[in-house]
């Protein structure tokens, strides 16, 4: 075989197969990914709230946070009107603890 036949021989299997990669798309489209499953699915309200334990056992400024998965409303304190914990005359930085506000039954909607 001469090194033409051959040179011709290779670059034609190489369109063939750059072809079939370019028209894969069109026969089998990949599903389109429009949204990720977060580790967390957490609705985070803005801003900063007042909020009142249920119990009556606390009211202090902070987050209001809502589960997307279960429905439960949580609020993490942040003591102050900012939208983070203020660690005042502290070193480390402060983790806010949150507690339980309410639910929303999202199981309802399905009624």
């Amino acid at each position: 075989m001469r090194r033409e036949d051959l040179t011709i021989a290779l670059l034609s299997i190489i369109a063939v197969a750059l072809v079939a990669i370019a028209l894969q798309p069109i026969f089998t489209p990949r599903p389109a990914e429009a949204q990720s499953t977060a580790p967390y699915p957490f609705y985070i309200e803005p801003g900063s709230e007042m909020l009142r334990a249920p119990d009556g056992s606390k009211q202090v400024y902070g987050k209001v946070v809502v589960d997307l998965s279960t429905g439960k409303i949580w609020g993490f304190p942040t003591l102050a009107p900012q939208s983070y914990p203020n660690p005042g005359m502290q070193n480390k930085p402060p983790i806010s603890r949150p507690f339980e506000l309410g639910r929303f039954a999202f199981e309802d909607t399905a009624k």
